[in-house]
C-alpha cells in the first residue's frame, strides 16, 4: 500500500510545504515575536469555543523557538496563540518528528498501517458472532451492521471538525491538540502517525461499547458495535491510503485529491475522510476551485 511518491500532487496542490530535513537549519525553526501575554489563568475560563482552556495557566514564552530537531510534543505549547498558525503550516517529508525523550513514550505514538485490521478485525468478528450465536437473524444482522458504520461515519467527520480542528491557545491546550491531531497536520506524510494508536483505541472503545448496551438490546449491541468497529477499521486504512497510496481508478483518485485538498489548501474544510457526505449535509464541502482561481 505504500505506493511509489508517498506525496500525491503535493506540489501542485501545497503551497504550504516546507523543505526536507537537508535545508538549512533556518527552515527548522519556528520564532514567536510578540509581546508576553499577561492574562489572568481565570481568563481561560471565560473561552466558550476551547474545552481545552480550562487545563493550565498559560505558559507561553515570548520570543519561544521550536526546533524540529528537538522532542516537539513539550515544546508546542509555548506557541500560546502563534500554535494555530504554525501547526498549519505543513512540512512535507517521509521522516516524521520525535515527540518525546522517552523512548517508551515516542514508541507509544508510532503505528504500522498493518496494525489495525490486524488488531481489530479479529474483534469486529467476535462481536458479530456473539450476536449471531444470540440468534439474531442475518437481515436484522446485516441492518445492525450497516446502521453500525454508518453511525461511524457521522463519528469520523465530527470528531474530525469539533475535536480535532478545535481552536487552542494555551500551552496544555495546545500539547493536547498536537498529540490529537495537530501532528499529522505538520508532519501529514509521517506514515507512523496516520493511524489512531490501538492502546488509545481501546480505551475510547469501554464507553461506546457501554452506550451501545445501553441504547440496544442485547442480541443487537454487538452487531451495532462490531459494525461501528468495521467503520473505523475501514477509516484508519482508507486515511493511510489517500496519503501514501497510488490510486487508479477515479473514485479513489478523486477522494486523495479531496483529502489533501484538506491538508494543503483549506484546513478549516473537507472533514469527511472516507467520504464527502457530511461535508454536503453539513456545508463544510470545500469549493471545487482555488481562492482567487476562479473567473
Amino acid at each position: 500500500m505504500d505506493g511509489h511518491d508517498p506525496c500525491f500532487s503535493c506540489s501542485s496542490i501545497s503551497p504550504l510545504s516546507s523543505s526536507s530535513s537537508s535545508s538549512s537549519s533556518s527552515s527548522t525553526l519556528f520564532t514567536v515575536s510578540r509581546e508576553a501575554r499577561t492574562e489572568k489563568t481565570l481568563a481561560t475560563f471565560t473561552d466558550p469555543t476551547s474545552i481545552f482552556s480550562v487545563l493550565g495557566p498559560k505558559m507561553v514564552a515570548q520570543d519561544f523557538t521550536v526546533d524540529l530537531s528537538k522532542p516537539l510534543v513539550f515544546q508546542v505549547g509555548h506557541l500560546g496563540e502563534d500554535y494555530q498558525e504554525w501547526v498549519h503550516q505543513p512540512i512535507v517529508s517521509k521522516e516524521g518528528p520525535r515527540f518525546f525523550d522517552s523512548d517508551f513514550w515516542e514508541a507509544l505514538t508510532r503505528t504500522k498501517w498493518w496494525a489495525i485490521p490486524l488488531i481489530w478485525l479479529p474483534v469486529v468478528t467476535w462481536s458479530i458472532s456473539r450476536s449471531v450465536r444470540m440468534g439474531l437473524e442475518l437481515p436484522r444482522l446485516v441492518l445492525m451492521m450497516a446502521i453500525g458504520i454508518f453511525v461511524w461515519t457521522l463519528m469520523e467527520y465530527s470528531l474530525h471538525r469539533f475535536l480535532f480542528h478545535i481552536k487552542t491557545k494555551t500551552y496544555w491546550g495546545n500539547t493536547i491538540h498536537y498529540l490529537l491531531h495537530g501532528c499529522h497536520h505538520k508532519h501529514p506524510m509521517d506514515g507512523l502517525r496516520l493511524v489512531f494508536p490501538p492502546a488509545g483505541a481501546a480505551v475510547i472503545c469501554v464507553p461506546l461499547w457501554n452506550l451501545i448496551k445501553f441504547l440496544s438490546t442485547p442480541t443487537t449491541a454487538p452487531a451495532l458495535f462490531g459494525g461501528g468497529l468495521l467503520g473505523y477499521v475501514m477509516y484508519d486504512v482508507t486515511h493511510y491510503y489517500l496519503h501514501h497510496g497510488q490510486p487508479s481508478s477515479k473514485v479513489p483518485r478523486n477522494l486523495k485529491k479531496y483529502h489533501l485538498n484538506h491538508h494543503f489548501r483549506i484546513q478549516d474544510m473537507g472533514f469527511g475522510i472516507t467520504s464527502s457526505l457530511w461535508d454536503r449535509v453539513f456545508g463544510t464541502l470545500p469549493p471545487s476551485k482555488a481562492p482567487g482561481k476562479s473567473r
